[in-house]
């Protein structure tokens, strides 16, 4: 049986790639900066352009996280209605939501496909400019479940270049989404990174065992998500999702009296920078403000804290 791991301890490899147990009833205290409660992650995915579409040499177009869910993709050919509705994203929604953190001087980390920032330097820059982490998140924005070992391997040195020519810097995150079972230990063998976010499993950030040597892990949410204006269920209106974000935070926030947690907010430009959800967007971000107990961080912050306060043993 698998024991749980004290903090600083990593999950062993075992014959059964799952664990059940992780922190147990007891988890540790983060020994967030300034006795915070809550350590708040918002994730901006900056996909637009990395998409299915032949014009990147794909034999589909994308069918995935846009205002029409649950059609099929085309075969061979474009799509210039899903296209579309991507662009906008690029052209309008990311700005909307860099407007909306500057103004209330909030950070983010940006997961960053590699084609799309390619296409639009300029918003690589301005995440620079802004102070934001820009992290990895593929060189497509596609299943790399489908893809063979070797081009995910070239994608993953290619998405490291891409952030570092348009932003300056090189990545310390990571995070595909449709992950390979080959992701997790290319990413650790092209090394450079400090954590890698594919996982849901648990409210703190977790050590585990890859190749021997000790990896962190950030776990992401697909709750907190504006992906869920594009799924089913998902939410219905603009104040179910920032009720349900308010909820969380607040949760966590009283929970943190004795057990200070993680919480990330996952943002996509060409959803939320849509008006009436940028609006609910706000609202939560004003909630955000007024909180004192809430370190507001880029994931980059958490895990150098990680590794400070709680080193691998």
């Amino acid at each position: 049986m698998t024991k749980p791991a004290p903090v600083g301890m990593m999950a062993q490899e075992s014959a059964y790639p799952r664990n059940f147990i992780g922190y147990g009833a007891n988890p540790p205290d983060p020994r967030w900066p300034n006795g915070a409660r809550l350590a708040l992650s918002f994730v901006l995915n900056y996909e637009e352009g990395g998409e299915n579409t032949v014009l990147n040499g794909d034999s589909i177009s994308e069918a995935y996280l846009h205002e029409i869910p649950g059609g099929s993709a085309r075969q061979g050919r474009r799509d210039e209605t899903t296209e579309s509705q991507f662009d906008y994203g690029a052209r309008v929604g990311v700005w909307r939501i860099l407007r909306l953190f500057k103004e209330r001087g909030l950070p983010l980390t940006v997961y960053g496909v590699g084609r799309a920032l390619e296409l639009n330097p300029d918003v690589g820059k301005a995440f620079a400019d802004a102070g934001h982490e820009v992290a990895c998140h593929g060189q497509r924005w596609i299943n790399y479940a489908e893809v063979d070992e070797t081009t995910e391997r070239e994608h993953i040195a290619q998405n490291v270049e891409a952030v570092t020519k348009t932003v300056g810097v090189p990545p310390v995150g990571w995070y595909t989404g449709r992950i390979s079972p080959n992701t997790r230990r290319l990413v650790a063998e092209h090394g450079g990174f400090l954590y890698d976010s594919d996982a849901y499993d648990d409210d703190l950030p977790h050590y585990v065992e890859v190749a021997g040597k000790p990896h962190l892990i950030l776990p992401y949410t697909f709750d907190n998500n504006d992906m869920k204006f594009s799924v089913p269920p998902g939410f219905g209106g603009t104040d179910a999702f920032t009720t349900y974000l308010r909820d969380s935070l607040d949760f966590l926030r009283d929970e943190g009296r004795a057990t200070p947690r993680m919480m990330t907010v996952g943002l996509h430009c060409r959803l939320v920078g849509r008006p009436g959800r940028a609006a609910a967007l706000a609202r939560f971000l004003d909630h955000v403000v007024s909180c004192s107990d809430v370190w507001v961080c880029r994931r980059a912050d958490i895990a150098r804290h990680w590794w400070q306060e709680h080193p691998p043993g």
